[in-house]
């Protein structure tokens, strides 16, 4: 009578053609084998593993050191209005890298990455190697080359729950590798600085170049001015119109006071009266001098006073270019005003980047680590001394069997035929 135990049977030949059950005592014999195998060989393991760990420990003190500068910058918080915008003025492949970083909607997921991305642009790791002369240090002969050496020594991370953004320069000097850094966060300031990302530096930069503008207009005007005072000789002419309006106007009130005396003398004396005649000598002369100022004679006339010949065309053209000058002064003062408002603005906003924690020399390297690369080294022996021990433990019970065995010998064989052939 058969008992079902539940546990499964599965059915294998034997040596002799026959079927037997193979159970889950056989697995836990298996591998108490193998337990037995590696134990045997501990000494192979041992050896092989210490091989490689010391083998690694003095890799590790032959490599050269790397030290490793950190800074921190924090980015100022926009919305995504101005994203976009400075997305479109960077244009190109910075530009299309800012967009993709936002999505379809051209809105950045993340802030930071269009920082990021001007931190790698090809205009501030140009501006690096310039200022530290990084070509002769990489032995680079382009520019291209010099700028891939210096992306495989820095890294940039912006992804962090903190939102600032983390500088990494490697180097061998660890006080080199502060400058790196640090001069990376200049020369991002100064490609910030032409692309005005915020509004007021935006306003910023749009009346800084009206100003400039506007400044060499009035050096043209002021120019042009000079010549015209030195070819008509004229210096202020509303001064001088000034001093000619008051001249005649005396002339004309002293002429007016004369008529009224003689008009007074004649109505009781003839025009051979001494009085009446030394009045009207006076009242003459006085007419004379408003005629040789330009003007009339007639007290009741209100003309504009202005000096005889050439002097009224070469006033008006004077004026005109005094006009020019006045506006440009007008204008300049005006844009002025706004370009300081737009600083003071920008001031308010604070820097494009505020510098958290600055670069500084790092007092213990960053690579290699020996101890690190001696544990991995070690770890990675011990696997091969397992396998090989494992092999070596196989390639023996092939060997107690003589049809294995033979079969083995032909094997290597064969392998030693295909070497000889291909040598």
């Amino acid at each position: 009578m058969a008992i079902d135990t539940g546990i499964p049977v599965v059915e294998r030949e034997g040596d002799i053609g026959e079927s037997r059950p193979v159970s889950r005592e056989d697995d836990e014999v298996s591998l108490l084998d193998l337990l037995i195998i590696l134990a045997s060989r501990k000494w192979l393991i041992f050896k092989i593993t210490a091989v490689f760990g010391i083998v690694a420990l003095l890799i590790s003190l032959v490599l050269p050191k790397r030290f490793t500068a950190v800074a921190t910058v924090l980015p100022p918080q926009q919305n995504s209005s101005l994203s976009s915008m400075l997305a479109s003025q960077l244009g190109g492949s910075l530009g299309s890298l800012a967009v993709l970083a936002g999505g379809s909607s051209g809105v950045l997921k993340n802030p930071n990455d269009m920082y990021v991305a001007m931190f790698k642009s090809q205009t501030v790791e140009d501006g690096v190697i310039q200022q530290f002369g990084l070509m002769k240090e990489y032995k680079a002969k382009r520019l291209s080359d010099a700028r891939n050496a210096l992306e495989h020594n820095f890294t940039i991370n912006g992804n962090n729950k903190d939102g600032l953004l983390h500088i990494s320069v490697k180097n061998k000097n660890p006080e080199r590798a502060a400058a790196l850094a640090n001069g990376w966060i200049d020369q991002f300031r100064k490609l910030s600085e032409s692309l005005a990302i915020t509004e007021a530096s935006q306003r910023r930069l749009f009346f800084g170049n009206q100003l400039q503008q506007a400044k060499d207009n009035l050096t043209n005007a002021e120019e042009a001015l000079k010549e015209t005072e030195q070819k008509t000789g004229i210096i202020q002419v509303g001064a001088q119109a000034s001093a000619l309006i008051q001249s005649a106007a005396i002339l004309r009130a002293q002429i007016g006071a004369k008529q009224v005396q003689l008009q007074a003398l004649r109505s009781y004396a003839t025009n051979e009266n001494s009085n009446v005649v030394e009045l009207q000598q006076e009242l003459n002369s006085l007419q004379a001098q408003l005629a040789k100022l330009g003007g009339s004679g007639d007290v009741s006339s209100a003309g504009l006073i202005l000096p005889k010949g050439k002097v009224p065309e070469a006033g008006l053209e004077y004026t005109r270019k005094l006009r020019d000058v006045e506006y440009q002064q007008t204008l300049f003062e005006i844009l002025a005003r706004q370009f300081e408002l737009a600083k003071l603005d920008e001031a308010k906003e604070g820097a494009v980047i505020q510098v958290v924690d600055p670069a500084l020399p790092p007092d213990r390297k960053s690579f290699p680590k020996r101890g690190l690369i001696t544990i991995i080294a070690a770890i990675l022996g011990f696997i091969v001394a397992v396998v090989f021990a494992l092999t070596q433990a196989a390639l023996e019970r092939l060997r107690e069997d003589p049809e294995h065995n033979a079969k083995l010998d032909l094997l290597l064989r064969s392998i030693g035929r295909q070497r000889h052939l291909a040598s």
